[in-house]
């Protein structure tokens, strides 16, 4: 039986590559997650994304502890199984009036990861709505082949590589999912989805989480790297990730660093974009 969702609306996640909304926490929880992140933030460069774009869990104790929740493991088990990989986690931080946005496309893309067992839990911090830029998703796109994507590096583009699909897809079929802080959705690794700009006056924060199965496999010849979160693994795909004893500890940074290296090769395959812009 499942932990948090029906058997219904498994099967509809099955059906339509979403689910959406889950409460894992209480909105005092998130904003004390927030309140965490902003502290950071104010004894770094500003924005979170300025010093660390990704696999945050490897260096932030309040990311790891995120990444991690029960509550969301709980619903990320009842579509991926028991045994779960953290594979990433990075936030995606909207702010008031800016023009930061996310244009249609698939995670799959450019992550090399085949079965697609994959789920990412996006965990909201702040709210969630259509005014602030809440993501949007095709229902049933994930369900088709892989479409073609081109990419664009734009500044104001929240995607790594600014990537977007080739062909616009049906508007008409988008559906908004909002989000209450303390609330998350959930979403497949080939469901077509973005965002558009945050036009209230306060942050839109989510952390988006992907969690993998351990059975996925990265494609090629790379040696990839996660961290086991719920059960175990059985097949050794992944080299097993180490949380950070404590924020931004020395030997924490020494090894983000050398993960992120290998990443970039996945991340900038066919680019002459390097690790430099995955830090």
């Amino acid at each position: 039986m499942p932990n948090v969702l029906s058997s219904a609306e498994v099967q509809a996640y099955e059906r339509d590559g979403y689910h959406c909304p889950v409460r894992v926490m209480s909105e005092a929880d998130a904003v004390g997650y927030r309140q965490r992140l902003e502290a950071f933030e104010n004894g770094a460069d500003g924005n979170i994304r300025n010093q660390i774009k990704t696999k945050m869990h490897l260096v932030l104790t309040f990311i790891h502890e995120l990444v991690t929740e029960p509550t969301i493991l709980d619903a990320v088990e009842d579509v991926l199984g028991p045994d779960i990989f953290c594979w990433n986690a990075t936030f995606f931080i909207k702010e008031p009036k800016d023009p930061g946005h996310v244009t249609w496309h698939q995670d799959a893309t450019y992550w090399g990861l085949a079965p697609p067992d994959v789920c990412s839990a996006w965990v909201a911090l702040s709210p969630a709505t259509v005014a602030s830029g809440a993501m949007k998703v095709i229902p049933g796109t994930h369900n088709g082949a892989q479409l073609a994507h081109e990419d664009t590096f734009d500044e104001h583009n929240l995607l790594t590589r600014g990537q977007k699909l080739a062909e616009d897809p049906d508007l008409s079929q988008a559906i908004s999912l909002e989000l209450a802080t303390g609330e998350i959705s959930l979403h497949h690794i080939g469901l077509v989805h973005g965002s558009d700009p945050n036009t209230t006056d306060d942050r839109r924060i989510g952390l988006a989480i992907r969690y993998i199965a351990p059975h996925v496999q990265q494609q090629g010849d790379i040696k990839d790297s996660a961290l086991l979160v719920r059960g175990e693994d059985r097949y050794g795909n992944f080299e097993h990730e180490k949380p950070p004893a404590a924020d931004l500890h020395p030997d924490a940074l020494a090894y983000h660093a050398k993960v992120l290296k290998n990443m970039a090769k996945v991340k900038f395959a066919g680019t002459d974009h390097s690790y430099s812009d995955a830090v």
